[in-house]
């Protein structure tokens, strides 16, 4: 090309390879990803999933254990109570553990926080591993609230850390992790406790303190990556650790694009400090932001995908599946999850997070009209509990291509650096409770309400569906500060039109 018109289309070149964004993730970056992502959420589905399988035989040890101390049997109501103590109990730890994930990330930062984040699992695999040898079954309790605040902070700060160290095209995907990696600690809770593993009476200690194998591969390997670059220049204003962090997780020639977004991030922020949580209800710039992610987790937990697991069991009876088979079906439903978590994550970033998440929840309202129908008429012909299931699948399905996987990555990036661990933390704090109540009102909801309880649940997916498609803009290959400005201007347009229609509401009435 001519030199004259080399200096003339100069800036038009720089503008195309700038536009040239990765398709595949860094070697690096991957790894940085996986690597956190096997002691954070990963623990998170595991111990959820874990401790169903050695339900008989934990009750068995407590019997046993109370009948040496006291003489005589426990009482049933007794039992009943201690097992829902261990089980429910992890819950709690999470509330805590999520309470305080976002002020341990902005202490020790987000990798930091995670690798301290292990001393809890590995503390808890301890102390259920030997509360069979001891005959204290005390530590079963302890050892869950342990596993439950690892998870709960692990679910706030990891996907913290993916979407910061992600670039810009490749947020969505890299987010998905979070859920990709439940779904698959989920499966190899399932799997683990087969009988063919350690199903078996004799090692439900061993599977309970196999929380400590993901602890220890997190802390063999995560230490090799960095810290997340948005961390250290925009929170302790370290340039060359930013540099080296964002060379390392995305080579030479991918760094420079994503240093001019964390430095525009910065220079909007400067002089602001990390917010905390009670500041962001007072701050008007993001009370949608706020109002978004507080209905998307409270939804989360609401929109029936609990209900539907507590029914799995009930339709499998219905279908003829024999009891010593519903493990393995209960193993492929896990499966099932991780594909679509994994092709969630191919999707992502090619069609959006608001397309995603619109269509899961409109999907989940279709499927729970059918629920509500099938299981109404469940006797009528003895293929309509196999439509039952067929339902079931398909609002699995349609959760994990949309609120599964998309929730976590919205809060991510509606917020910029100083608001979004305090964000985490409400979010993530709702999300418990949300996972709490449900289960504490469930049970009388189906007594009341029997099938027809899906029509609430249809009710909460119908109604997430609209406000997404009318509120929440898409983010798909946004920075985090024009997905920021994008609400502020939507703001000023809704203030304006409220200006506008005052005025013409008076004249009208006069």
């Amino acid at each position: 090309m001519p030199t004259e018109f080399a200096e003339e289309y100069q800036p038009l070149l720089i503008k195309e390879t700038k536009d040239k964004q990765p398709k595949f993730p860094n070697k690096s970056l991957l790894l940085a990803a996986c690597a956190a992502c096997i002691g954070g959420t990963f623990q998170y589905g595991y111990n959820v999933s874990v401790i169903n399988a050695p339900t008989m035989h934990v009750q068995n040890f407590i019997n046993q254990t109370w009948r040496e101390r006291y003489q005589t049997n426990i009482s049933v109501d007794a039992l009943t109570l201690l097992w829902s103590t261990i089980v429910s109990i992890f819950t709690l730890g999470g509330l805590v553990g999520v309470t305080i994930g976002g002020t341990l990330s902005v202490k020790l930062g987000r990798k930091g926080t995670l690798l301290a984040n292990n001393i809890f699992a590995l503390t808890a695999a301890l102390l259920m591993g030997l509360s069979y040898p001891t005959g204290l079954f005390e530590l079963l309790i302890i050892g869950r609230l342990l596993t439950g605040m690892n998870a709960g902070i692990g679910l706030c700060v990891q996907p913290l850390y993916l979407g910061e160290i992600a670039p810009t095209a490749l947020r969505g995907s890299m987010g998905m992790g979070t859920s990709i990696f439940i779904t698959v600690g989920i499966l190899a809770g399932q799997v683990m406790g087969l009988k063919e593993l350690l199903g078996e009476e004799e090692y439900w200690p061993i599977l309970l303190s196999s929380t400590c194998i993901p602890a220890f591969l997190q802390l063999l390997i995560l230490p090799w990556f960095p810290e997340s670059p948005r961390y250290l220049l925009i929170d302790k204003g370290d340039e060359q650790g930013c540099k080296k962090a964002l060379k390392q997780l995305h080579g030479i020639a991918g760094c420079d694009g994503e240093r001019e977004d964390i430095e525009k991030e910065r220079n909007d922020l400067m002089d602001f400090q990390a917010k905390k949580p009670w500041e962001l209800f007072t701050d008007r710039s993001v009370r949608w932001q706020l109002l978004s992610i507080l209905l998307l987790n409270a939804a989360q937990q609401l929109n029936g995908i609990n209900a539907i697991y507590f029914y799995a069991d009930y339709l499998f009876r219905q279908s003829g599946i024999p009891a010593d088979k519903r493990p393995y079906v209960t193993v492929g439903t896990g499966a099932c999850e991780c594909i679509t978590a994994l092709t969630c994550g191919l999707l992502i970033d090619r069609l959006g997070r608001k397309v995603l998440i619109t269509g899961g929840y409109t999907l989940m309202s279709i499927c729970c009209i059918l629920f509500t129908l099938t299981l109404s008429f469940q006797d009528a012909s003895p293929v309509i509990p196999y439509l039952s299931m067929a339902c079931l699948f398909a609002f699995i399905l349609s959760f994990g291509l949309g609120p599964g996987g998309v929730t976590n990555i919205l809060t991510t990036e509606l917020f910029t650096q100083t608001a979004r661990p305090a964000a985490y933390m409400i979010a993530g704090s709702l999300n418990w409770l949300s996972f709490f109540f449900i289960g504490l009102v469930f049970p009388f909801i189906v007594i009341g309400l029997q099938q027809y309880c899906f029509l609430v649940f249809l009710a909460v997916c119908s109604l997430m569906a609209i406000y997404i498609y009318l509120v929440i803009p898409e983010t798909k290959n946004k920075s985090f500060v024009q997905i920021q400005n994008e609400f502020k201007t939507s703001s000023h347009k809704k203030a304006h039109n409220a200006d506008r229609a005052g005025p013409t509401l008076l004249l009208t009435s006069s």
